[in-house]
């Protein structure tokens, strides 16, 4: 696949089926989001799957709550990533206290839109979490104290009539800019 049509074809998935996903798929999604670029190579992350469907239901439960409930379809997906966000280099910390910059959360962005664009490809849906309850989750799955987590892709199957939504964003000329913030006419 060519990539701007993978990059197209990404979606967030919110309907998964209970199917199981093949331990060779989420390798090659684990190894694309290894594989990722990062400030100073730190590689501030780790990954911990989820597949446990007891353990996997109590953690998509910590994303949504009575008020806000737009995360309830996290309990269809078959399989949670954490991405945990690491100690990096101390290059990196340095880098990030001087320029007021945590690259390890924009690292987290990166290994995890290569998880994602390597499941697309893979023929799975994925959905990134940047709500939940962190405290709880980190206790359910013995997750050190001092570790923080970047975010939690839901993985899985989505129904074969899910539909490709039209990608809306602003327009090319709105984002793209050439020598300059301000255009001169």
């Amino acid at each position: 696949m060519d990539f701007l049509d993978l990059v197209k074809k990404r979606q967030s998935v919110r309907r998964y089926l209970s199917k199981e996903i093949e331990p060779d798929k989420l390798h090659r999604c684990l190894e694309a989001a290894r594989l990722a670029p990062s400030a100073s190579n730190s590689q501030p992350w780790s990954f911990l799957i989820v597949d446990n469907p007891e353990l996997k239901d109590k953690v998509a439960k910590l994303t949504f709550d009575k008020v806000i409930s737009f995360n309830k379809f996290v309990v269809q997906a078959p399989v949670l990533v954490v991405f945990i966000i690491e100690k990096p280099k101390i290059i990196t910390r340095i880098g990030s206290f001087l320029k007021k910059i945590e690259y390890p959360k924009i690292d987290i962005g990166i290994t995890s839109q290569n998880f994602c664009l390597q499941a697309t490809a893979e023929g799975l849906g994925t959905c990134m979490l940047g709500w939940f309850k962190e405290a709880p989750i980190k206790n359910l799955l013995h997750i050190p104290p001092d570790k923080k987590i970047g975010l939690i892709v839901s993985l899985g199957y989505a129904p074969e009539n899910y539909r490709l939504r039209e990608k809306t964003r602003k327009s090319f000329t709105e984002v793209v800019k050439y020598n300059s913030y301000i255009q001169r006419q």
